[in-house]
């Protein structure tokens, strides 16, 4: 880990402000959170602080209230959540800045723990707003990030608040920034890149900078379409990205160039419809009919890719091979996930989707590291300089 990390400065009786992300999801009808896993991440970090007798102040975001109140995402029921996990009271702020919140900050005791409201109720937060960035810092002392799920954002709590007080990195920012650096620096070989999800977009940059590094690229999930489209295949209903199908043909040429073997399906699972009553077959990619959309990978290319991902010592996965909410189309994601989990490889997945999928599963033991961070991974991945890692102060 080139930079500081919260051992590395003193903490004792400190004022501590931790970004942390419990941006997690909630029941649409409840408001109860469905995946706490983002909140037990913070663990580690938090214990370690109070042990230190730390004065500890919590900073998240939480879904999009784009700089308004929304009550619906209010940080109390994350709050509740993590004094459960922790097993200490976390007392809740009726906002992130203002003097309500100095006044709650000042009567804190040693081994307290504060969360406050929601950062993104205030538009400065996502602007990074110098003033905003300021106005944090004055509650605490030290700055500790460990929130890599937001580190590619340049916002006032994740980068812009480390210019007034001495930054470091939490536990989890520590083993984000490890385990995917080794990925990129050292990788065991063969390496294999498996990916899916709905777009090439967001990874396109990512495959560009692996591409000299990886033996293998597996192609599932919604993208598969849009590679399979530039092969001149009938793609039918299925989800197409028109604006990549140059791209795609680029970087099929590139793999060609670097000798990285990139698989494509063999076989799909097709619906008419995308529901749990959806009529559904098993078709060979050059069969895909025109009214039809692909909704998962077929058996074949299951079989195809876990043969060459056994023989791999090195795996990052980011993105589900089908449409896994339903669970109808998600035998693909399961198969591989099963596959992974029993791999002596090193397996990393890229947090987002992919991330749930495997703690739905009760497998994300049985992997290597399990990323917190979906755009974040996949953005480090990119060879791309992440603002909230930046910011930290570098070991000496």
């Amino acid at each position: 880990m080139p930079k500081m990390t919260v051992k590395d400065i003193e903490v004792r009786n400190k004022r501590v402000l931790v970004r942390v992300d419990f941006n997690v999801p909630l029941n649409e009808k409840t408001g109860e959170i469905t995946d706490d896993n983002r909140i037990r991440a913070a663990l580690p970090t938090i214990q370690y602080l109070t042990e230190q007798r730390a004065k500890v102040i919590l900073m998240s975001h939480l879904g999009r209230p784009k700089g308004k109140v929304v009550e619906d995402l209010r940080l109390g029921i994350a709050a509740r959540r993590f004094s459960e996990i922790l097993g200490q009271p976390v007392s809740m702020a009726p906002d992130c800045v203002g003097s309500d919140v100095e006044n709650m900050v000042d009567t804190m005791k040693a081994g307290d723990v504060l969360m406050l409201e929601n950062l993104r109720f205030h538009a400065e937060e996502e602007s990074g707003d110098a003033s905003f960035a300021r106005a944090l810092a004055s509650l605490g002392d030290v700055y500790v990030n460990d929130a890599f799920g937001a580190a590619h954002r340049a916002h006032a709590s994740v980068s812009a608040i480390a210019q007034y007080l001495p930054a470091a990195a939490g536990f989890l920012m520590e083993k984000e920034v490890e385990n995917l650096d080794k990925i990129l620096e050292s990788p065991a070989r063969p390496f294999a890149a498996l990916l899916g999800g709905a777009k090439i977009s967001d990874k396109v940059s990512m495959l560009e900078n692996i591409m000299d590094k990886v033996d293998y690229i597996m192609v599932g999930g919604g993208m598969a379409a849009t590679f399979l489209k530039a092969k001149s295949y009938e793609v039918g209903q299925s989800l197409l990205e028109t604006d990549m199908l140059e791209t795609s043909k680029l970087l099929m040429e590139l793999a060609q160039k670097e000798k990285v073997n990139l698989m494509l399906p063999v076989d799909v699972v097709v619906a008419d419809e995308v529901s749990d009553e959806a009529k559904t077959e098993i078709v060979s990619v050059e069969k895909i009919p025109k009214e039809k959309r692909i909704v998962d990978m077929g058996p074949q290319t299951v079989s195809d890719f876990s043969r060459e991902l056994q023989k791999c010592k090195t795996i990052f996965w980011n993105g589900p091979m089908g449409i896994f909410e339903i669970p109808r189309f998600a035998r693909g994601t399961q198969e591989l996930a099963k596959l992974l989990a029993g791999l002596e490889a090193m397996t990393v997945i890229g947090g987002g989707s992919t991330a749930e999928a495997v703690i739905d599963m009760g497998l994300a033991e049985k992997m290597t590291f399990v990323s917190t961070g979906g755009g974040a991974s996949l953005e480090f991945l990119s060879g791309d300089k992440l603002p909230g890692v930046e910011a930290l102060l570098d070991r000496k």
